[in-house]
């Protein structure tokens, strides 16, 4: 499984990547919400972990420019 975090606090990003790591997920992660969107457009995921605040685009705008190209993975 192809996990996407989505996450500007390093820390964070790097424990959950641990955590799904050792689950064996294949995970990738960006800081902002531009680069977000530009991994979601350019590949496929089979989930995306969303932070809410991020800098270039907010989790929610990210969201939403997934949705409005009908892009259906699932976010959290």
């Amino acid at each position: 499984m192809r996990v996407l975090i989505a996450e500007d606090e390093i820390s964070t990003a790097k424990a959950l990547k641990i955590l799904l790591e050792k689950a064996r997920y294949s995970v990738d992660i960006v800081h902002d919400g531009l680069q977000a969107w530009e991994y979601v457009s350019l590949s496929t995921y089979d989930v995306v972990v969303l932070d809410i605040m991020m800098p270039g685009l907010s989790g929610l705008e990210v969201l939403n420019k997934i949705r409005k190209n009908h892009i259906t993975v699932p976010v959290m």
